[in-house]
This record gives structure tokens, C-alpha cells and sequence, in this order.
């Protein structure tokens, strides 16, 4: 037997409980990854609340880092020992997980247990967004709301590296100190963000804004885009945003608006490997910081949910057998 967290049924926090379970056993195309640390993120939360249908009993989690205990038929790229990651796996707050062989990320020896567990799903985001989602160019000015948190504090120092020059929102002191901290070359307060961005552009607006944030934010991301600017829409932290007439974008400036999501970013092993090398090789050289704002121990799931939705916690949030 072996721990894992379990929900019987949709509800608050103390809905998660941590239970004792049978250790999986890998099928076909599958590793067994002892699990040394699974990265907490917003989609668990919607789904442990009910608004995001999920069969029960549930375990949250789909990315985590660890070691390979165990191979199934027809695995050829891994053997057990090696030091895996992922994005896509399922029921990863437990001891121990199962991973598709397709959808496991090798970790490099540069890069230790817990920043594995907190890159994946973050820093593939932020490469897609840069690169893929709208393509980043030297000199382009960009806006990116929720500058302190996981995605937004690695995304700014990919934005840098790029050469483009970075706008954030953050909520707080502390936060806008770790936006700067990251890179970002303004950083902004929520409250009338839209004006200020024209401001800081000569009234011209940014090339792009990176909107995780939804509906609190999103009127004003429309106004704080220049001429053929673009919206990537890639969360709704705040709500989902409601129905709107699409002449707004003409009447804007011939804005364009995209709703990315991680799956169609990784359509393929060679996609995936693409985005996650170069990652975790920014990391392991030190041309990319990690922040792991908190770690908690498994059996304390319930908090970190409660922290991460009451906006306590900043960049990743950890759990940990």
C-alpha cells in the first residue's frame, strides 16, 4: 500500500483526504514514477469545487518530477532509475504515479527534483505563449498580467531573453518587488493598468498581451493593444469571460484574439521534447530562475489549496510525499 490524496466527492478544500491506496501497476506504454515532488495548479481546484466535472473517487494532479520504479510493455526510451517529468499525467498528489512513456520529460542532471516538479506545465506554457501562441520579436512591447506568479515570472525572463520589453500587473508590494526581480520593466497595479500602458507606449499600446487573469482584466487588455495587436487569452483566474461582439476587435484596431490551451501545443513527442529542452536546459544553465514560493507536505494538500486560491502563495506551489 501507498498514500495518495483523495476526494469522494466535489466540495471545498477539506474534501481532499489523504488515503491509503493501492500502488499502481503500469500498462502498456506506461512508467510508474516514484513521485518526488507534484507541481499545485488553479485547474485542480476548479475540478476538486465541482466546477470542472471529474469522476470520484478523484486524486488530483498532472504534473509532478521523479524516478522511474517501474516500465510497461512496449517502453523502449526510459529505464528504471531514470529522472522523469510531466505535464500530462493523472493522479499525481500520491507517493506514487502513473505516466505515458509519450508524455514523460527527461530531466537533466543540472536540474534537481523539485524545480523538474515546477517546470513543466508552467514553462511549456510560457514557451508556447512566446513562441508559438504569438511569436515574440526583439523590440516588441508586451503586457503581462499576473507578473508574479508561476507563469508570469517565467515567462518575463523568457520575454527579456527575447529582447522585447515587458509591462506587469501584479496585486501587491511584494509581488510587483518580484516581478522586478524577474525582469519586468514596468510594473503596474490593476486599477487603471490600461491607460498606464498607453502612457508607457507614447500612446501607441503593446504588440501583445498574455492574459491569464479572464474576465477582471480583459476590457482593458482589448484597450491596451496597439494597432494588428494581439490578445492571447490563456486562463480565467478571475472568471470566465463572457460573450462579446467581435466587431470590438475592429473597432480597436484589427486586434486579433486566440484561447490556447497546453494540449495543442504538444501534439507530439518531438513538439514536446522541443519545448521542454530548451526549458529545462535554461534552467540547468542558470539562464532560467525557478521560484518555488511553497512546498507542502502531501497530507497537506487541503492548505495549499486554500492558499493558492487565496492569493497567498507566489510562483510554484509543491507538494511532496
Amino acid at each position: 500500500m501507498t498514500h495518495a490524496i483523495v476526494a469522494q466527492q466535489a466540495g471545498g478544500p477539506e474534501v481532499l483526504e489523504y488515503a491509503s491506496v493501492e500502488v499502481p501497476a503500469p500498462g502498456p506504454g506506461q512508467l510508474l514514477i516514484k513521485v518526488a515532488a507534484a507541481g499545485v495548479n488553479f485547474i485542480e481546484t476548479y475540478q476538486r469545487s465541482g466546477i470542472y466535472k471529474v469522476e470520484y473517487p478523484f486524486t488530483p494532479g498532472a504534473e509532478a518530477a521523479g524516478t522511474v520504479e517501474a516500465i510497461g510493455e512496449g517502453v523502449e526510451d526510459f529505464v528504471v532509475g531514470d529522472r522523469v517529468a510531466t505535464a500530462e499525467g493523472s493522479r499525481t498528489y500520491a507517493e506514487f504515479a502513473l505516466v505515458d512513456a509519450a508524455k514523460a520529460l527527461p530531466v537533466p542532471a543540472g536540474v534537481d527534483d523539485h524545480t523538474a516538479a515546477a517546470l513543466p506545465l508552467q514553462g511549456i506554457t510560457a514557451h508556447y505563449l512566446m513562441n508559438s501562441s504569438f511569436r515574440v520579436e526583439p523590440g516588441h512591447n508586451v503586457l503581462l498580467h499576473a507578473g508574479a506568479g508561476g507563469v508570469g515570472l517565467l515567462l518575463t525572463q523568457l520575454l527579456k531573453a527575447r529582447g522585447a520589453r515587458v509591462i506587469t500587473t501584479v496585486s501587491s508590494d511584494e509581488k510587483a518587488e518580484l516581478s522586478k526581480l524577474a525582469g519586468a520593466d514596468d510594473v503596474l497595479r490593476y486599477d487603471g493598468f490600461a491607460a498606464k500602458v498607453r502612457e508607457l507606449t507614447d500612446g501607441e499600446g503593446v504588440n501583445v498581451v498574455y492574459d491569464g487573469v479572464g474576465n477582471d482584466t480583459f476590457d482593458d487588455s482589448l484597450k491596451s493593444l496597439r494597432i494588428r495587436g494581439a490578445m492571447v487569452l490563456f486562463g480565467a483566474a478571475s472568471g470566465p469571460v463572457p460573450p462579446f461582439d467581435p466587431q470590438r476587435l475592429n473597432s480597436g484596431g484589427s486586434l486579433s484574439i486566440t484561447r490556447p490551451t497546453m494540449a495543442h501545443f504538444v501534439q507530439n513527442t518531438h513538439e514536446r521534447r522541443w519545448r521542454s529542452t530548451e526549458i529545462f536546459e535554461a534552467a540547468a544553465n542558470g539562464t532560467l530562475s525557478v521560484r518555488i514560493g511553497a512546498s507542502y507536505p502531501l497530507a497537506e494538500a487541503p492548505q495549499a489549496h486554500r492558499d493558492l486560491e487565496g492569493r497567498k502563495t507566489t510562483g510554484k506551489v509543491l507538494l511532496v510525499p
